[in-house]
């Protein structure tokens, strides 16, 4: 399994940014994809998950109405694009696969992280 992310990106202030997500080595449309970002000092903060058999997607609360994930099944990769950007949204973002076991979900294969930085 292997997830590989797009390039660094450098943004400023209000506008938006898109990174993707390019999955091999399993059936892509079987399994979820998550969306995650580590912010400096702080921990990793879920934003959501895409299910690319579908598009069917989940938001956190927090990024509703600012983000959307979108899946290309034919190219096996998700995106995540991400609008009114601020410094806040400065972080490392990385897209994850979703498995379950008898506990509930987990995330069992990691992208390497895509560095987002906004500034002016």
């Amino acid at each position: 399994v292997q997830l590989l992310q797009s390039g660094a990106e450098l943004r400023n202030p209000g506008t938006s940014v898109k990174v993707s997500c390019k999955a091999s080595g399993y059936t892509f449309t079987s399994y979820y994809i998550d969306w995650v970002r580590q912010t400096p000092g702080q921990g990793l903060e879920w934003m959501g998950r895409i299910d690319p058999k579908d598009g069917e997607t989940k938001y956190a609360q927090k990024f509703q109405g600012r983000v959307t994930f979108t899946a290309d099944s034919c190219g096996s990769a998700v995106h995540v694009e991400l609008s009114s950007l601020s410094s806040e949204d400065t972080a490392v973002y990385y897209c994850a696969r979703q498995q379950y076991d008898g506990l509930g979900p987990f995330l069992d294969s990691w992208g390497q992280g895509t560095q987002v930085t906004v500034s002016p």
